[in-house]
This record gives C-alpha cells, sequence and structure tokens, in this order.
C-alpha cells in the first residue's frame, strides 16, 4: 500500500498549495514531452488510468486521454450519464470499485465541492483534479502558465488581467494561486454580481480600460444562466460592458496576448475575428494541455 505522504506527492489536487518548485518541475518536465518527435513513448504500459468524468467536458476529457494514450497507459473512460451513477451510485462509490478493479490512477471531474479532498483522503491511488466545482483546476492553470511563460520566457512581473465570472470560476482560482507564486500581478475585472469577495484580497478588482493595459487578458466563459437576477441579464448586454470586441481588442498592445480556457461563448465574451486572431492564444493554449498533462501523469504514475 502506498504511503499518505507519497499518494499526497503524486496527487494534485491544486495549485493553491502546491509549491513554486513543484509547479516549475511539472512546467518543465512539459517542455520535455512537447520537444519529442514520437507520438507514443510507451513507457506507462502496464498502468491503467481511469478518467471519471462525473460532469461533462470535451476538451479536458479527450486532452488527458491523449497524454494518457501517448505514453501507453491503458485508459478507462468513464461517464457518469452511462454508469451505476445514473441508477443512484455514490461518487465515493463508483471511485472505490474502480480502485478495487485495480486501477492505478484516477483523472476525476465534479460538480461539487469538497468531495474530491475526501476522496483523496480515503483511497489508495493518486487522484488528478480535472475540475471540482468552483474549487480549482489546476491544470489548466498549469497549461495557462506554460503558454504564458513560452511567449515572455518568465511569469515573475507579467500582468495577467482576469475578465468575466470569477465567482463561478476554478480556472481564475487556479491561474491566481499559481501566478502568484511566480511573481505575476493578477487583477480581475467582472461586474458585480460575478465577483469572489473572498479572492479580493489577492488580486484587485479594476475596470475594462485598466485590464485592457496587461500582457496577458485571459477571457472567462460566461455562465449566464447562474445570473438571471443579476445585473446583466442577456449576452448582449454582456459584450458592450466586458466584452473583448474587435473595438477592444484593437486597442491592445501589439505585445498582450489574449487567453480562454474555452468553451468558448463567441462574440459575448469575445468575438469571433478576436478568437482567430494573431494575438489570440486559445488554440495553443489547448496544444500545451497535452504536454501538461502527460507530465502530470508521469508525476503520478512514476515508480
Amino acid at each position: 500500500m502506498m504511503t499518505a505522504t507519497h499518494l499526497k506527492e503524486r496527487s494534485l489536487l491544486g495549485l493553491k498549495d502546491l509549491s513554486r518548485n513543484e509547479i516549475e518541475s511539472i512546467l518543465d518536465r512539459a517542455a520535455y514531452w512537447e520537444s519529442q518527435s514520437e507520438k507514443v513513448v510507451p513507457m506507462l504500459n502496464s498502468q491503467f488510468v481511469a478518467n471519471m468524468f462525473f460532469e461533462n467536458s470535451t476538451r479536458t476529457r479527450f486532452s488527458f486521454e491523449m497524454a494518457e494514450k501517448r505514453l501507453g497507459a491503458q485508459v478507462l473512460n468513464f461517464a457518469a450519464a452511462a454508469s451505476s451513477v445514473d441508477k443512484g451510485e455514490s461518487i465515493y462509490d463508483t471511485v472505490r470499485t474502480l480502485e478495487s478493479m485495480g486501477i492505478d490512477a484516477g483523472v476525476i471531474r465534479l460538480k461539487p465541492d469538497g468531495v474530491l479532498q475526501h476522496l483523496a483522503e480515503t483511497v489508495n491511488i493518486p487522484l488528478i483534479n480535472a475540475g471540482d466545482g468552483n474549487n480549482e483546476h489546476p491544470t489548466q492553470a498549469l497549461l495557462d502558465l506554460y503558454t504564458m511563460r513560452k511567449k515572455f520566457g518568465s511569469l515573475k512581473g507579467l500582468k495577467v488581467s482576469i475578465i468575466g465570472d470569477i465567482q463561478h470560476s476554478r480556472v481564475a482560482r487556479s491561474d491566481l494561486w499559481a501566478l502568484k507564486k511566480f511573481g505575476a500581478e493578477v487583477r480581475f475585472c467582472a461586474p458585480n454580481s460575478m465577483r469572489a469577495p473572498e479572492l479580493e484580497q489577492y488580486a484587485p478588482y479594476v475596470s475594462m480600460d485598466e485590464a485592457m493595459e496587461a500582457d496577458v487578458v485571459m477571457m472567462l466563459r460566461v455562465q449566464l444562466e447562474r445570473h438571471a437576477t443579476g445585473i446583466l441579464k442577456s449576452a448582449a448586454e454582456y459584450r458592450v460592458q466586458y466584452g473583448l470586441t474587435e473595438a477592444r481588442a484593437a486597442k491592445l498592445s501589439k505585445d498582450t496576448i489574449i487567453m480562454h480556457p474555452a468553451p468558448v461563448n463567441r462574440n459575448v465574451e469575445i468575438d469571433d475575428l478576436v478568437v482567430e486572431s494573431s494575438q489570440s492564444m486559445i488554440f495553443p493554449q489547448m496544444s500545451n494541455g497535452v504536454p501538461i498533462r502527460m507530465a502530470v501523469i508521469e508525476r503520478a504514475l512514476k515508480n
């Protein structure tokens, strides 16, 4: 049985409590994997990984599966809608069932907060957080940092504006915790109804004009369905006040990069032509997710 300390070191539950050195080692290992020309390096061909998605996902799930298969792992894909969870089985029992069958690691995505931490304290396999509630999305933040580091060389001193639904964004939280460790300056921009007051002590809220004065402009998906009684009641109104329109993008510094964790609501938080612009790093971000997740999976399963 793996010791609790060793298990914790191999799991990736979040970035808030992960050291800068550990984050840097993952980024460096991702650079190694990106540099490899072979599509498949079967170093994990005797390891079984279960992708346990209790919440819908496209990019994250396929990115993890691609990373796992490039490392030669045996992959089991689990979707809640096609499982016994749909019959009433608990998340805990489902994970314990897969552990009992002999998986070596689990990639897990959950809607509720707090469940992942409980699971990690109970099971005896490393777990990788693929997004849990409004808490964290560590591999998304790692690929964001990796993208920024490739562009600017260093994260120290970078001005990063994160714009949108901060209240419900696990991406904003993971990016905040990680970027602060590297000396980046993080600012938030959001309507009052989409702010997270508990984060104000770590990053100030600024106006849209101030947010545009940054090295990195990170737009978030707007979850308008959660704000029916908020100040902004339509996608069109949000775009006018907080969207990265063509007009706003035209005023950005030529060295500013535009990012988005996706999926993108085109012509809501970001205009269609801006998504496809030369300053947009949205699709390179997705590409960078594969080597990042290879590094994280290797970390979980290495001897």
